[in-house]
């Protein structure tokens, strides 16, 4: 096969642009409304947040594990299902422990997408948070700033969907690969959680709504 034969067609490319799209504008639905949580204030934050923390990382394993088992071309139709899957089971952790830390009703879209992306796409989120002493200040965006921030996580969710794309060409080894970065992706968002939380979760809005 020659270099030019191994060159994304057209088509491919209209393709991979129509699914990040698709997969922009349900992230863009979940920022806009967070999960609710029923998850009571608890007597040991720290401790009862990495109960939920694992359970939602073992849960995201099965999930983005079972949905790489189809091969090759079948295994694409499920690129798209497991990144939101994945991203709707972090975001009801997310709020979940801002619940546990008796902080849901401070929980923002903003305060969502730093939770979700900071480890993954920190060069997005990362000027969307200060720390100011103790605490972390998210800051809110207006909906210009907010859609400037989609667009650089962008970059991050397009990698996401080559790299579970190429994983369902290889079904025992991507169901396991799938699975075990699901399970680390969720403790990382976790992680980010916890600390937002723990420190106590504020934000204002920056003139012009910049991220």
């Amino acid at each position: 096969m020659n270099a030019a034969s191994r060159q994304p067609s057209p088509c491919q490319d209209l393709q991979g642009e129509e699914s990040s799209r698709t997969v922009m504008q349900r992230l863009l639905e979940l920022l806009e409304s967070p999960p609710a949580s029923s998850e009571p204030v608890s007597m040991d934050p720290p401790g009862r947040s990495w109960e939920i923390a694992r359970a939602a990382a073992w849960k995201a394993a099965a999930v983005s594990g079972t949905l790489a088992i189809p091969p090759g071309p079948l295994g694409m139709l499920t690129v798209i299902p497991d990144l939101i899957a994945i991203w709707r089971i972090q975001a009801r952790m997310v709020a979940d422990i801002a619940a546990a830390h008796g902080k849901q009703a401070s929980l923002t879209r903003e305060h969502m997408a730093y939770c979700l992306f900071k480890h993954a796409a920190a060069h997005a989120v990362g000027e969307m948070a200060v720390r100011t002493g103790p605490r972390v200040v998210v800051k809110a965006l207006t909906g210009p700033g907010l859609k400037r921030l989609l667009q650089r996580i962008g970059v991050s969710v397009t990698e996401r969907i080559l790299t579970r794309g190429a994983a369902r060409w290889v079904p025992v080894v991507g169901m396991l690969a799938m699975g075990a970065y699901a399970y680390h992706d969720t403790l990382q968002v976790a992680k980010t959680a916890v600390r937002l939380f723990s420190d106590g979760p504020d934000a204002h809005t920056k003139q012009g709504g910049e991220p």
